[in-house]
């Protein structure tokens, strides 16, 4: 698909500094993270088949629970008996990120999954009255009440963006019912205060659009420019990716939920301390503004062609205690690692089960 001309400059500007500009960001934010090299699973106990991404363009169906405080709608695949494997997408995606995903893990026995975070695709709050609020243990919980409602005890979980900050906080808030977790792009647990210290000017540029969603006309613009902004953000994270409009258009439909444009604003206004939480999560908070450490197996993932604001695995190296390995997807692989490198993101969750 061919891109405006302003996100073909905005790629070359991106290309010339991005090596710099993730190294900068390491320094800002992760400097007090230790760094190790990553410890190697050599036993693959099952072997993922060769897939093309975009075989499979949709899900069987979308199933309906109320769990806490939402209706979630998910799709799921594979034995109703298996281990469970629950895949989390982020912002501007959902579910269909793992479209060729759960196939793959459904034949390898799994049972698999897929829902749409609050603000997406079919989910929705079973009241008007809650508070339409994004922060990051608000998220997780939705999980948690998403297995306790499905009769699911431990799962793996795995993630990329919004998908992966919610696997690391599930796995540090509540381990036990964690397995072992898949995250792209490693520790995205933060906090409101920790997000204060400026960054230099080429990482901050990639955040433009957290800066952006921080003014009335940044959420006016969001709102009036939904499929431009989201489409633009898709060439931004995934520069070598060349989605067609119909994989585009599967995934748009899920932006059209009537709470989506207030749940990302509040995600990216409370990141920067601009928007409130709520109290009832205050403890779980302040239990994460202090980075604790993930205990559970884990796998990390970047693609090479990552267009979105990542630091490098050595820089949150130390943030995993337990079992550990960092995997660098190549192949111009960008942001939406599981739509693009659906074997390799699948061979990470099996691979991961078995530490």
């Amino acid at each position: 698909m061919s891109t405006t001309k302003n996100t073909e400059q905005f790629n070359r500007g991106r290309r010339r500094f991005f090596g710099e500009a993730a190294v900068m960001l390491a320094a800002a934010e992760l400097a007090t993270l230790g760094s190790a090299h990553a410890q190697s699973n050599a036993a693959h106990p099952s072997h993922v088949p060769p897939v093309t991404r975009g075989t499979n363009t949709s899900f069987a169906s979308i199933k309906q629970i109320n769990a806490g405080l939402l209706n979630i709608g998910y799709a799921e695949a594979g034995p109703a008996d298996g281990p469970a494997v629950i895949l989390l997408h982020g912002w501007p995606y959902d579910i269909h990120s793992f479209v060729d995903v759960a196939p793959l893990l459904a034949s390898a026995g799994y049972r698999v999954i897929v829902p749409h975070l609050r603000g997406y695709g079919t989910t929705t709050f079973l009241s008007s009255e809650t508070i339409r609020n994004a922060q990051q243990s608000a998220v997780a919980l939705d999980m948690i009440a998403l297995m306790d409602a499905l009769k699911i005890q431990t799962a793996v979980v795995a993630g990329f963006d919004w998908g992966a900050r919610t696997a690391d906080v599930m796995a540090v808030l509540w381990p036990e019912r964690c397995k072992a977790i898949v995250s792209v792009s490693g520790y995205l647990i933060s906090s409101p205060a920790g997000n204060q210290a400026p960054l230099p000017p080429e990482p901050a540029f990639l955040f433009w659009y957290q800066y952006y969603f921080s003014t009335p006309v940044g959420k006016a613009g969001y709102a009036k420019y939904l499929d431009q902004f989201n489409k633009f953000i898709w060439h931004q994270a995934s520069p070598k990716w060349n989605f067609d409009d119909a994989t585009y258009e599967r995934t748009a439909a899920s932006f059209n939920n009537p709470d989506h444009v207030d749940i990302v604003i509040h995600d990216y206004r409370w990141r920067l301390g601009l928007a409130d939480g709520e109290r009832k999560y205050d403890e779980l908070e302040k239990r994460l503004a202090a980075l604790p450490a993930i205990t559970v197996p884990a796998i990390t993932m970047e693609g090479d062609s990552n267009g979105a604001i990542h630091a490098p695995s050595e820089a949150y190296r130390a943030k995993f205690s337990g079992k550990y390995e960092a995997r660098l997807i190549r192949g111009g692989v960008g942001h939406n690692l599981p739509q693009e490198a659906p074997q390799a993101f699948s061979q990470a969750v099996i691979d991961v089960a078995g530490f």
